[in-house]
């Protein structure tokens, strides 16, 4: 298409394309995306345009590059300009997950009482007369084997897995 007639296009229908796409998305910012990108497809468009439809013709091309934008911005999350979430990349997680499967290695290693009075002080907070009372033995050697087994499994696992 000769750019005088696109001028010449885009100044005849550009306010209905754009008044269209408006009320399409109800976002005006959306809208005028979606009006320049219309003209410019019809531009490098190789069909001719049949003069009895051109508005339709242009309001199909508008709809159609809205929807393609929906599509494409529900497979994009937009950036609020908030600080963003602190968590671990794909990097670190896979470190992570190396030092856990480590730490169980060695874990399971240990003897089963060992590894029942560790499990059941690290992860409850289980008090020692309760771990005491499941292994069947007194306080003080609920409290020296959950010692000695920390020492054991520090001495299995490389001390930055433990950190």
């Amino acid at each position: 298409m000769l750019t005088d007639e696109l001028r010449d296009l885009y100044r005849k229908y550009a306010p209905d394309v754009h008044r269209f796409a408006t009320y399409l998305s109800g976002d005006r910012s959306l809208a005028d995306d979606v009006t320049s990108e219309t003209f410019l497809r019809v531009w490098s468009s190789a069909e001719p345009i049949r003069v009895g439809t051109v508005r339709a013709y242009l309001f199909t091309v508008a709809r159609n590059v809205y929807r393609h934008e929906v599509r494409r911005r529900s497979r994009h999350s937009e950036l609020d300009g908030s600080e963003p979430v602190a968590g671990p990349g794909t990097h670190e997680r896979l470190e992570q997950r190396q030092a856990l499967d480590l730490a169980l290695q060695a874990l399971r290693r240990l003897p089963e009482a060992d590894r029942t009075a560790i499990l059941m002080r690290a992860l409850d907070k289980t008090p020692y007369e309760e771990i005491a009372w499941t292994l069947g033995i007194s306080v003080t050697a609920a409290k020296v084997k959950v010692h000695r087994a920390r020492i054991k499994l520090a001495g299995m696992v490389p001390r930055e897995v433990l950190s």
